[in-house]
C-alpha cells in the first residue's frame, strides 16, 4: 500500500513551484484531486479534451505519440514531483500526446478552470508555468537534434548513461526493455538489439540477468558524444 503524502508537501516539491509562497501552493493543493492508475493504463490519449494539470506522487508516466502504423515514439517520461499536460492546460486545446502509466501511479489533477482562477489571483504562478513550458521546449529541441543528427548507437549510449545515472549503481532498470528503448530512440527493436550487441562486444556493457550493466562509463560517454 502506498504511503500517502499530504498534497501541500507534494506540490511544494515541484521544482518550478518551490519558490512560490505557501498561499499559492496551498491554493493548488486544495483543488487537486487524487487519481490512481495501474501500470499500462492510459491516462489520456492524444486529441482528448483533457485540460488538467497532473502531478505525480508515485510512479512513472510515459508521454508518447503514435504513427498511423502504430509505431510509438516516446517524447518524455516523468516521475515523482513532475507535472505534465502543461500545453493543454495553458491553451485549452486537446492533449497533444498520449500519457500512459509506465508503472502503478498515483497522480493529482488540477482542472484548468481552477488553475486559471489561482493564476489570476497570483500572477507568480502564471510566470512559473511559463518557465516550465520553456524548459520543456528546450528539452524537445534537444530531442529533435538527437533524432536527426545522432546515430542510433550514440542515442542508445546516451540513454543508457541517463538511466544509470538516475540510480545508485551503473545498472539500467529491468523495466526498460529493448522495445521501450526503441520507442524512446525513434527506431525499431532490431536496430536497438544490434547496437546493444555492438556495445557488449566492445566491452562497454554486459548483460546480467536481464539487466544491462555499464562496465566502462567513460567509453560509453564517448559513444554518446557527451
Amino acid at each position: 500500500m502506498l504511503k500517502r503524502t499530504q498534497p501541500l508537501v507534494l506540490w511544494q516539491a515541484v521544482p518550478y513551484l518551490a519558490h512560490l509562497s505557501d498561499d499559492i501552493v496551498t491554493a493548488l493543493a486544495n483543488v487537486a484531486v487524487a487519481r490512481h492508475y495501474a501500470a499500462g493504463a492510459i491516462i489520456f490519449s492524444e486529441g482528448d479534451p483533457d485540460s488538467g494539470l497532473y502531478m505525480i506522487e508515485e510512479g512513472t508516466v510515459k508521454i508518447c505519440r503514435y504513427s498511423k502504423e502504430g509505431r510509438e515514439q516516446t517524447l518524455n517520461t516523468f516521475s515523482r514531483g513532475d507535472t505534465f499536460n502543461d500545453v493543454a492546460v495553458l491553451d485549452g486545446g486537446a492533449s497533444p500526446a498520449t500519457a500512459i502509466a509506465f508503472s502503478d501511479a498515483t497522480l493529482w489533477r488540477v482542472a484548468r478552470t481552477d488553475l486559471q482562477q489561482i493564476a489570476m489571483r497570483h500572477p507568480a504562478l502564471a510566470w512559473a508555468l511559463i518557465e516550465s513550458i520553456a524548459r520543456r521546449t528546450r528539452y524537445l529541441v534537444g530531442l529533435v537534434q538527437d533524432l536527426s543528427l545522432r546515430s542510433v548507437k550514440s542515442r542508445l549510449a546516451k540513454l543508457l548513461l541517463d538511466q544509470a545515472n538516475a540510480g545508485e549503481e551503473e545498472v539500467v532498470p529491468r523495466m526498460l526493455t529493448q522495445e521501450e528503448m526503441a520507442s524512446r530512440l525513434g527506431t525499431v527493436r532490431e536496430v536497438v538489439g544490434r547496437a546493444l550487441r555492438s556495445l557488449a562486444a566492445a566491452g562497454i556493457i554486459e548483460f546480467d540477468r536481464h539487466q544491462i550493466v555499464i562496465l566502462d562509463s567513460e567509453r560509453l560517454a564517448e559513444e554518446a558524444e557527451v
